[in-house]
This record gives C-alpha cells, structure tokens and sequence, in this order.
C-alpha cells in the first residue's frame, strides 16, 4: 500500500483538502469518458435487447459530459495560475507542452505503429504527402477545432485546451485583467461565456469553450470569499440535472448550447461546493483514495484506455459468444473491462507521465517546502494551506 501511495499521490501525500476533491473530480470525469466507448464497444452482445440499448445509449450521451468536466477544472487551475501573478509567456507554455506531450507522444507512435500492423484500422492517407501532412496536424494537436480526424480518437479536446493555454494569458495581458477589480473580471467573462453559448446556439460552432469560463468564474466566485459552499445534496442534484439534462430530446444548435447551458452551471456549483466545504460529505466522497487516484493518472488513462478496451472487446469476442444472456454481459463487463484498462493506463501514468510531466514540479516543491516555502502565492482565502494555483496546474491542469 505504501509503494502505491508513493506512486500516485500528487499532492504532497494528499493532505491538501482543497485539491483532494478535485482530483476525485477528475477520477469522475475520466470514468464518464470511459463509459462513452464501453457503450459503443459492448453493443455486438447486447442486440435484440432494447431496454439495454436504450440505457447504452444514456451512458454514451452522459459519459460525453466527462470532458467537459475536465474543461471546468482546467479553465479553474489555469486561470488561477495566471491571474494570481504575472508569468512570462513563453515559460508558462513551455511547461503545458512538458505536461502534455510526452504522454501524448508515446500513444501517438503507439497509434501510428498499429496503424502499419492493421491496415484496416489505418487512418493515415495512403499518399506520402497527405499522410505526412495528416501526422504532422495530428501532432501538433489540430484535430478538434478543425475539421481533421484525430489518429488518437479522444485527442481532439486536446485542441480546445491549447488554444485555452494560448489564449487566455494572451487576453489577461491584453486587458490588464490582474488590475481590473473582481466585479469587472466576474462581468467580462460572464459576458463571453453568453456571447459564446448565443453565437454557438445561432450559428453552431465550438460551444464547448464555454466550459473554460465556468471555470474561471468558479475561481473569481471562490477567490471572493462573498459565496457560502453550496450544501452538498444541493451540488449532487445540480450534477443530477446537468448529466441527465443531456439527454433531453431536443437537437440542433441550440438545443447543444442549451445542454451545455445547463452543463455550465451544474458543473460550476458541484466543484464550488467540493472546494469550498472540504469537510462537506460530497467533498469527503471525491476525496476517497481511490477515486483520487484515478484522478491523478487520468490523463494517461484518457489517451490510452481506448486502445486499451478495443483490444479487450477483440478478446472478449474469441472467448464469448452473442447470445441471449446480454444483460448479464453488460453488467459483468462493466467493471471487468473497466479494472482491465487501469493496467496500461497505469503503466503509461507511472512510466512516462510521472517521471517527464510531474516529477519536475514535484522536486521543485518538495526544495520549497524544505525552504519553508510554497511555490507562488496561496490565491483563495478559501482555499489557504494548499500549494499554489501554479503549481497544482503543472500537476493535474491538463484535460485528460
């Protein structure tokens, strides 16, 4: 237990109260990711069953929710990180690339190989220019706010989170936003969060940036300290309504602004009741060690666990037939295929991900706190004894 808990802690042995929910939030995020290619995956042995089509197809809609989850944490931690104290442009996305890419790079030659092995499964142009051409824009994160497959499926709301580490350090010079007062910040950005979500619901388009300024309000709202914790049973009703609004049958571009609109706010209450009341039950429930955990390594997981689940599905179809038993096979593989993917997902995390994206940071701290320091200023009376918005950034402040 001991070599476990060496291995995937991240928060200087966990006790930092504030961030011990949040990094169950994103153990949250990643399992409704999961269930999204569960639900595509086990479909073969659940035909002829329409009640549990009908709930595959649930568990797909709201297991999309995920990412945006990860986009209200990450909108928090950046934002944090770059409105407490002024950081030079470069340095600070030279350490979001550090953070991101060498998991990111890894699966992506593990992707390019496979493509070679399984000619069926290739998405590379068979053209040496196009395919060359298609490798580089998947490399450089393109997939996503541009019409470009992704090689790695889930990579492209890696898009969505380097143009948000581009941009927003950009706008907060450009507007002196460190000077400007808290009520103009919180009315700024209210404002984009409604032109954006109007726009997208007129016209279409990538509503889902959106979930970045709920959680830069949530940082303004926190760093206040004018807002009381939402009770806990009031933050899991709001994550009740916000998951189960996504399936309201309504389509289109407004009706997707609108689930988003619903999603902006529920997201926004859960994780300021989590973080501002870590004594709260709710709070104490995304802090079990477990969920944490999974939190810590859900980038990993995120770029691996769907490789991962298509090779388990290949060998669960040699060994288990179709047949009338569908429900017993949904529920069974639920948590087998799920206790399966943390296998890779782990070893991507503890081999690769820790030691070239965390373990820099986490030097960097321990030398600080031997000093009797933390790195950066503490941003939240609310949040006061945790490590600094820079430095939980640089720790989980990546979308999974």
């Amino acid at each position: 237990m001991e070599w476990l808990r060496n291995q995937f802690e991240l928060a200087r042995g966990g006790g930092e109260h504030n961030l011990r929910p949040m990094e169950g939030l994103r153990g949250l995020a990643v399992f409704l990711v999961f269930l999204v290619h569960y639900a595509t995956l086990v479909q073969p042995w659940i035909a002829g069953h329409p009640s549990l089509i009908t709930l595959s197809a649930a568990m797909h809609t709201i297991g999309n929710t995920g990412v945006d989850l990860f986009f209200v944490l990450s909108g928090y931690l950046i934002y944090g990180s770059l409105i407490s104290r002024p950081q030079a442009f470069g340095k600070f996305v030279s350490r979001r690339v550090r953070r991101i890419y060498p998991a990111f790079a890894v699966v992506l030659l593990t992707y390019i190989a496979l493509s070679f092995a399984l000619p069926a499964q290739n998405k590379i142009p068979t053209s040496a220019l196009a395919g060359t051409i298609f490798l580089i824009q998947n490399a450089l994160l393109l997939p996503g706010l541009f019409p470009i497959e992704p090689i790695i499926t889930v990579a492209w709301s890696l898009s969505y989170e380097m143009a948000y580490y581009l941009f927003i350090p950009l706008l907060i010079m450009a507007l002196g936003l460190r000077g400007r007062s808290a009520t103009w910040r919180v009315w700024f950005f209210s404002c984009m969060g409604l032109v954006i979500l109007t726009y997208c619901a007129a016209y279409g388009g990538h509503v889902r940036l959106a979930m970045f300024v709920s959680g830069i309000l949530l940082h303004e709202t926190i760093s206040s300290g004018r807002v009381s914790a939402p009770a806990s049973g009031f933050a899991l009703l709001s994550l009740v309504v916000g998951l189960l609004a996504t399936l309201l049958p309504i389509g289109g571009n407004t009706g997707f602004a609108l689930k988003i609109a619903i999603l902006f706010v529920s997201f926004f209450v859960l994780c300021l009741s989590c973080f501002m009341d870590p004594n709260a039950w709710l709070s104490r429930a995304f802090s079990w060690t477990p969920v944490r955990w999974l939190g810590n390594m859900s980038y990993s997981y995120y770029l691996l666990h769907g490789l991962a689940l298509n090779a388990i599905f290949v060998l669960v179809a040699a060994v288990l037939p179709r047949g009338p038993y569908g429900t017993l096979v949904f529920w069974t593989l639920l948590p087998v295929t799920f206790g399966l993917t943390l296998i890779p997902t782990a070893g991507l995390f503890l081999a690769v991900e820790r030691p070239l994206s965390l373990a820099p940071a986490r030097k960097r701290s321990i030398r600080q706190d031997a000093a009797g320091t933390i790195a950066g200023p503490v941003t939240s009376d609310a949040i006061a004894g945790a490590p600094s918005m820079a430095e939980n950034a640089d720790r989980i402040g990546v979308q999974q």
